[in-house]
């Protein structure tokens, strides 16, 4: 089996236990902030792919993290993907996830990095202009990224649309 394909049998498979449960909103909101925080922080990675350390000792650290933060079904999955030695492929399993949930609403994921948090206002407006950039219905995840000096980066599929300051200043640098 390829890794592309037991990544989308992971996904198709939480997809499937957490429509039952009734909380994929929750559950993709909590999986992607969760798998964002993991891409990166280099030492929570490491200790939940270290196949030297027990995989109890791997679990309880997934359970403390999330544990009473997250539904009980997110920390499930959570240490499921770890305590089977997959955490490495988390963040493309959590991704894939979204993408099939998002598609079964007949919608497209944008994936928006800001430096600061926006409001639920702010994310409809971003919602509806992305939307109406691409031409398909798009639900906004955003991820707080101190990087951005200011502005928003937004990924939905193949398109980037860069609204950064620094891309402007890119920009405008490029034409003096």
């Amino acid at each position: 089996m390829s890794a592309d394909s037991r990544i989308d049998a992971y996904a198709k498979a939480i997809r499937e236990i957490v429509a039952v449960e009734g909380y994929v909103a929750e559950v993709e909101d909590e999986l992607f902030r969760f798998a964002r925080v993991f891409e990166g922080n280099d030492g929570l990675r490491s200790a939940l792919t270290d196949t030297a350390s027990p995989a109890e000792r791997r679990l309880a650290l997934a359970d403390d993290l999330l544990g009473g933060k997250a539904l009980s079904v997110t920390t499930a999955v959570v240490g499921f993907i770890v305590s089977i030695g997959r955490a490495n492929d988390l963040p493309a399993i959590v991704d894939r996830f979204i993408a099939l949930a998002a598609e079964a609403r007949s919608h497209e994921v944008a994936e928006v990095r800001s430096a600061v948090a926006l409001t639920d206002v702010q994310i409809a407006q971003l919602a509806a202009s992305l939307s109406r950039a691409t031409g398909k219905q798009v639900e906004v995840k955003v991820i707080v990224d101190a990087s951005v000096l200011g502005g928003l980066v937004a990924r939905v599929g193949d398109t980037v649309i860069d609204g950064t300051v620094r891309h402007r200043l890119d920009q405008l640098k490029d034409s003096i």
